[in-house]
């Protein structure tokens, strides 16, 4: 407890109470709730809480596909030995490293790019189109993390009774039935534990990659919280301002958290 109170709670605290004093010439000085009206102002951060919404949309996406990976595996599909290293190396990878192979792949004259004009599609400009920069950034993310939940979910496996699936292939149930119907509600615990740590890892972990494939643009539609926090302490030299997004990112995951868990419990009951 004593390790948890100095090394996290107080820290914390003092972020909190760091938010409410000015930047600059009032330096130090408490200007209450100065810096939340002039950050909820600012458009760039409302951008970055859009995308936030964003990456709530697409996080089913980001968890039902390491818990499909896993579930080949555990049922031993030819080759699953190869796939489970296979699928945890990138997790291993420098953002740095996994971002600088992903501006090759994704340029504009890249061969992602040759390829879809080999059949038909034109060119996209994956990271110069605002529209479409932000979801590249997330689909790099996913490849480069999703390991990690892997593992998770099958460590998960390892408690599943097998006599359930035994029971589910006797009575006749497809793939897609005893997923739903089995798996699901047996490794609900698990699948919480991953749908909460896979959007902090996204509020928190995007950094390098943000940094490296977009510095925020184009025109500031990849900004997320915490990159938007890094401009803001490191370039702007507003520390203030900057630990007043640092709380609201932490507010914002924290209810995130909960209404997931809250929404993934009562889903457990109806099962």
């Amino acid at each position: 407890m004593l390790i948890i109170v100095v090394l996290r709670l107080w820290p914390l605290v003092l972020g909190v109470n760091f938010s409410f004093t000015g930047d600059g010439d009032r330096n130090g000085t408490w200007v209450g709730l100065d810096n939340y009206v002039t950050l909820f102002g600012d458009p760039l951060f409302r951008t970055a809480l859009r995308n936030v919404g964003l990456l709530v949309l697409l996080l089913p996406v980001a968890v039902a596909i390491p818990g499909l990976l896993a579930t080949f595996v555990y049922l031993r599909v030819p080759g699953h030995r190869v796939y489970r290293g296979v699928y945890f190396f990138p997790a291993v990878l420098s953002p740095v490293i996994v971002g600088a192979i992903f501006n090759l792949l994704l340029a504009f004259d890249g061969p992602l790019n040759t390829l879809l004009g080999g059949v038909g599609i034109g060119p996209v400009d994956w990271l110069g189109d605002p529209d479409v920069a932000i979801f590249a950034v997330v689909g790099v993310h996913v490849w480069a993390t999703f390991g990690m939940a892997l593992v998770v979910f099958l460590a998960g496996f390892s408690t599943l009774d097998p006599s359930l699936l035994d029971a589910a292939k006797v009575d006749g149930a497809s793939l897609p039935q005893t997923v739903w119907h089995v798996i699901i509600p047996s490794l609900s615990r698990t699948i919480q534990f991953v749908f909460v740590t896979t959007m902090i890892g996204m509020l928190t972990s995007m950094f390098g990659l943000l940094f490296v494939m977009t510095s925020g643009g184009p025109e500031g539609s990849t900004y997320l919280p915490e990159y938007y926090v890094w401009i803001q302490q490191g370039q702007m030299n507003q520390p203030a301002l900057a630990s007043a997004a640092s709380t609201a990112l932490f507010l914002i995951m924290l209810v995130v958290g909960l209404v997931q868990i809250g929404i993934l419990r009562r889903a457990g009951k109806e099962e």
